[in-house]
């Protein structure tokens, strides 16, 4: 059984894993070697990944394990509802779970037992996700989110109502929407190489989801993950007062009736550094890359800073667009971003 340790705050750091294929080193020796990588938050030491290896075949009758107690559960509402207000883990097994759970209160870790091998799919609890968040704070770590569909036309693999948020080597694919969340000034989300592929629409008459749509969070934070086959809106929507947004891959070539890449509607400070995108043929609306406060001004955008980025289209594709489009009058910092022809860097609007 593993030991936690106080957490002052939950959550005010990105956790970063190793890549698929890296060699195994126990998560402790992991964090030392790394120390800035969890600040106030501290994890609960597990045993190595070997320590949880299932043998081939058929998921177990009980995949669902509190690291903490140890006990394991049928259903991932029971492991979560087992945790309730305390601070815990949850140790998923390998396979495919038609399983979804609420999160009301507490601190919970969601971690998959192989990264990529456990799946949440086709069911969304209270009609809006795999995994509905309204805790302290939650963590998500190699997991798998794949064909949520709901009434409304924003089903979520997580949505996020209320807390902190790390996600960390998970994957979001062919669902409505891949993370959506409420508002909540007060906390911060971070998100760390993990994929959107096949995600959004804008056939529901509600409005358009998006493989990420946060509303009014504190920060938002994105680094070293893909984005690609957008099937409607936008790949990054946010009204957050802040955003990190660095060393992100947004490949459009194979979407559908897509939007900007960046959408930040109500005006925003922060960093959009170091990505890589490139625009597909088939666009809603091909005018930009990055929208700037296109809807309001909630936040002040000046110091917005925008730098290091290539930018380009699918190639025989030739076309003019804005790489940032304004709509705040904001000054906004550009540099050494490399566009191709047919790209103008700033416009006013």
């Amino acid at each position: 059984m593993s030991q936690c340790g106080a957490i002052a705050q939950p959550m005010t750091k990105p956790l970063r894993l190793p890549p698929p294929g890296a060699p195994k080193m126990s998560l402790v020796a992991r964090l030392a070697s790394k120390p800035g990588l969890l600040a106030a938050m501290a994890l609960c030491a597990l045993p190595g990944s070997g320590a949880f290896a299932q043998s081939a075949g058929q998921p177990p009758a009980k995949p669902f394990t509190v690291v903490e107690s140890g006990r394991s559960y049928a259903s991932l509402q029971s492991a979560v509802n087992a945790i309730g207000a305390r601070r815990g883990s949850i140790r998923i097994a390998p396979g495919a779970y038609r399983q979804c759970a609420v999160q009301e209160a507490g601190v919970i870790t969601f971690i998959a037992e192989e990264a990529g091998k456990a799946i949440l799919e086709g069911r969304a609890c209270e009609g809006k996700a795999s995994l509905v968040l309204r805790g302290v704070g939650a963590e998500v770590r190699g997991l798998t989110f794949r064909n949520i569909v709901v009434r409304d036309g924003n089903g979520a693999g997580i949505r996020l109502e209320r807390g902190q948020l790390n996600v960390a080597y998970s994957r979001f694919l062919d669902s409505q929407q891949g993370i959506l969340t409420a508002n909540d000034p007060s906390s911060k989300i971070y998100i760390i190489r993990s994929t959107f592929s096949g995600l959004g629409t804008c056939e529901n008459s509600a409005g358009c989801a998006h493989s990420i749509y946060t509303g009014n969070f504190g920060e938002l934070t994105v680094r070293e993950s893909r984005f690609e086959r957008g099937r409607g809106g936008h790949y990054v929507k946010s009204r957050s007062g802040r955003v990190v947004i660095e060393n992100n891959s947004f490949d459009d070539a194979g979407g559908q009736g897509t939007n900007y890449m960046i959408d930040l509607p109500a005006g925003s400070k922060g960093v959009i550094a170091n990505n890589w995108f490139i625009q597909g043929r088939d666009k809603e609306n091909y005018s930009a890359f990055i929208a700037l406060g296109a809807e309001a001004s909630l936040h002040n955008s000046d110091g917005l800073v925008v730098a290091g980025n290539e930018a380009r289209f699918v190639p025989g594709v030739r076309r003019e667009s804005a790489f940032v489009a304004d709509w705040t009058g904001a000054r906004v910092q550009m540099a050494d971003n490399r566009l191709a022809a047919g790209l103008t860097q700033y416009e006013r609007r």
